[in-house]
């Protein structure tokens, strides 16, 4: 067993913290100040261009196969990446990545949304939840009915990421009207200009809003089926289960960060004659905070290493999602406690971040729906507490 990063992983760890410090960390004020005068935190001009100056650093399509211009460096590395990016409360996120359910794609449906995706020409966005289907995704309720040549679509989709930046939209609707739990549903690639438009969802969090996508009588040819008809919710479950390990991963990054500036202040900050640090509460809360921490990241990475051995990964993913969002909002309320009025202000990153990370305990899964899958695999003998595999 070793516990030892490789060259490989040391060096892109420490070139992405260095660029993290170097180019995003510098933007954090100027995305506050634009947030509170209530325009666009980081244009997607300047983010681009932030992903043209980390490709020329090597880091560009970290996960993605070499056949497609990636640098295939596995998810562990991946989550290192992540770890490092999460130290920032700037949305950046590197290129040459496209969600892994395009990967299905077949040769034309790649040559028009997988290639343009990873090279950064073409943006997607995930489109599944509903106002009555978001944990309960068998509940969908958005219909394709067959017409000549293709598809009718009609029905909304909800808190839609990047649903407002996207080209196109990879939509599940139902195909099959039998009812109940196995309801056909199929997978869908609509592009923007067959019809479909976006508004933004205001929420308590950053500048970069979910969307509403409503689609009214949207014609798409059977030409962008993707996968199976009638097969498209075991593809959506893929994708989820597999990115699950993503939020406590940036989850690690944030909260060291946050606890690195905690200590800080608690060292530098004087009430009564005395620094912080020397208070007892404020010990304790520094030293639950470092003990979460650590076991989070290393639950990630088995995590993200059984992804990359191929096996089973789904319950340590769930274990990872629900433990990460749960440390990281702890954190940052010790954090923000910490620093008083100064972090409940908003010129700094904490009270964003707060309320940023509320979300994590909702997306990708809710804790309860994490709870339910955790204590269902223990209850029915899937996973066998204490067993090694």
């Amino acid at each position: 067993m070793n516990f030892e990063l490789t060259d490989e992983q040391k060096h892109i760890r420490h070139t992405v913290r260095k660029f993290v410090e170097d180019e995003l960390i510098p933007l954090e004020q100027q995305l506050l100040s634009n947030e509170r005068e209530g325009r666009e935190g980081i244009s997607r001009q300047q983010l681009k261009a932030l992903q043209i100056k980390a490709r020329g650093l090597g880091l560009w399509g970290i996960e993605t196969p070499e056949q497609y211009g990636g640098a295939n460096l596995g998810t562990v590395t991946s989550a290192i990446v992540k770890m490092e990016l999460g130290r920032t409360c700037v949305p950046f996120v590197l290129g040459g990545e496209a969600d892994n359910i395009l990967f299905m794609c077949n040769e034309k449906q790649m040559e028009r949304y997988l290639y343009p995706v990873i090279s950064g020409d073409r943006q997607s966005c995930f489109a599944l939840t509903e106002r009555s289907a978001g944990s309960d995704a068998n509940n969908i309720q958005m219909s394709a009915k067959r017409t000549v040549g293709g598809w009718i679509l009609n029905g909304e989709k909800v808190f839609i990421t990047n649903g407002n930046e996207a080209d196109f939209a990879i939509v599940f609707a139902v195909t099959n009207s039998v009812p109940g739990k196995n309801k056909g549903i199929t997978c869908f690639l609509v592009d923007r200009e067959m019809g479909w438009t976006s508004e933004p969802i205001p929420t308590m969090g950053g500048d970069k809003s979910p969307s509403l996508l409503t689609f009214d009588r949207v014609l798409v040819p059977d030409e962008n089926v993707l996968g199976e008809v009638d097969q498209g919710l075991a593809m959506a479950m893929q994708w989820i289960s597999r990115g699950r390990w993503v939020i406590p991963a940036i989850a690690v990054g944030a909260s060291e960060r946050l606890l690195k500036m905690a200590i800080v202040y608690a060292n530098e900050r004087v009430t009564f004659g005395e620094a912080l640090a020397s208070r007892q509460s404020i010990q304790w809360m520094i030293a639950d905070s470092a003990v979460e921490i650590e076991a989070l990241k290393w639950l990630v990475l088995y995590t993200a290493w059984r992804v990359e051995q191929q096996l089973d990964a789904r319950h340590h993913a769930s274990m990872s999602k629900l433990y990460g969002a749960g440390v990281a909002n702890q954190v940052v309320d010790r954090v923000l406690q910490i620093f008083g009025g100064m972090g409940y202000s908003k010129d700094l990153p904490i009270e964003r971040w707060y309320r940023e990370m509320r979300v994590w305990r909702i997306y990708e899964g809710t804790d309860e729906i994490q709870r339910l899958i955790i204590s269902r695999n223990l209850l029915k003998g899937n996973i066998r507490v204490g067993e090694w595999d």
